[in-house]
């Protein structure tokens, strides 16, 4: 038994709609995807590999045909990203952009994950309605789930990572502002990633973390914003205020304009689609002058893992074969579905992230999914990601 296609969250298409502030430059793409292909030297210093991959992406990207599946297609966020790119980075970006649509379709693996989540902190001042924040079994500092990354395990992290993972996110259980250390940690990133994203909820953004991510390493800065007016804001994101966050997002553009004017940066604000409520027509309004970029993702049942219903989807997750999860004391996660961690595959005091990607552990659990034995796992099977 599947559960419906509704029902499903598909993790590699998360976007209800992206609206870029100043359109998606299709064209301007497409043609230096074409003088890449025609380069003859293109790819050199990559290894065989790699120069393989480059290959079949300049071949889906200019030949493939809308019905074919598994391709890596041009979408308005890859075109946005590409668009910050300079010349010797779009190969690089190409190779890793594949490894990450790709890869997973045809659950594939090489030595590292396409993507690597780190948690500068798993503690939030929010207690948004959607998210497993409201779960007091979780945030109760007694059950030994709350805490911040020491800026040593960050460097370790990154020291191993480094010419190995492109892309990178600073978030996941928590509010990354809330590290002591982030100032730090994002220095530390500086020119070591094509894409480096970062997740927050702009409630702390004062102008020396704003000034922090603007000389750092943080190619894409989300804001995480679902209402264009109160109450509903407020309503959805509980303990947060719209004037601040508002007023937050403000401050940071102007210094972005003012003192950063060729900063390599893609800023967005971007919704949980819970409801009607919820209009991106509204959010891009109020939004649209602030950010690149004004979105909703879709919805995803995750504020209960452990006491979802049993949903009987038999798809294996994606998230196997795309990413992997740090979190703030070293324990390594193959997904934030689990916040709990009850499918820890390792931890990097003990191991390096390359031998635990590619344990029997992880790759146990990544069989259970390949044959249809997902239903077996908690709470793999309370979890609709695909």
């Amino acid at each position: 038994m599947t559960t419906e296609d509704n029902s499903i969250y598909r993790k590699h298409n998360s976007f209800v709609d992206l609206r870029p502030r100043h359109g998606a430059l299709h064209e301007t793409v497409i043609a230096r995807v074409e003088a890449l292909r025609d380069e003859p030297r293109r790819g050199d210093g990559m290894s065989d590999a790699y120069r393989r991959i480059l290959d079949f992406a300049l071949r889906d990207i200019l030949t493939c045909e809308e019905a074919h599946t598994p391709c890596l297609r041009l979408t308005p966020n890859v075109i946005e990203e590409i668009n910050t790119l300079t010349g010797n980075e779009l190969p690089r970006y190409l190779v890793h952009r594949y490894r990450y649509e790709i890869y997973p379709q045809q659950a594939e693996l090489d030595d590292y994950p396409p993507y690597l989540q780190i948690e500068p902190s798993s503690i939030c001042n929010y207690r948004c309605v959607f998210c497993f924040e409201s779960d007091k079994t979780f945030t109760r500092r007694s059950a030994g789930f709350m805490g911040h990354m020491s800026l040593d395990l960050f460097q370790r992290i990154i020291d191993e990572i480094h010419g190995k993972i492109e892309f990178l996110s600073l978030a996941s259980r928590g509010e990354p502002l809330l590290c002591p250390d982030i100032e730090k940690m994002l220095a530390y990133t500086r020119g070591k990633f094509l894409n480096l994203k970062m997740n927050t909820n702009a409630s702390l953004l004062d102008e020396r973390k704003c000034h922090a991510i603007l000389q750092g390493g943080v190619k894409t800065l989300v804001f995480s914003a679902d209402a264009a007016s109160e109450p509903l804001y407020s309503q959805l994101r509980v303990r947060g205020k719209l004037d601040k966050v508002l007023a937050n997002i403000e401050q940071f553009q102007n210094i972005r304009v003012t003192q950063y004017p060729d900063a390599n940066i893609i800023t967005r604000v971007s919704g949980v689609k819970m409801s009607d409520q919820q209009n991106l027509d509204e959010m891009e309004n109020l939004w649209g002058n602030l950010v690149d970029q004004v979105a909703f993702v879709n919805y995803n049942p995750w504020e209960d893992t452990y006491h979802s219903p049993v949903n009987g989807v038999s798809q294996p997750c994606s998230d196997l074969w795309r990413r992997m999860f740090v979190w703030w004391d070293g324990k390594v996660n193959p997904c934030d579905v689990d916040y709990k961690s009850t499918l820890a595959v390792g931890n990097f005091g003990s191991d390096s992230l390359g031998r635990i990607w590619r344990s029997v552990e992880y790759d146990a659990l990544r069989e259970m999914h390949l044959t249809n034995r997902r239903q077996n796992k908690e709470p793999c099977r309370r979890c609709s990601v695909v």
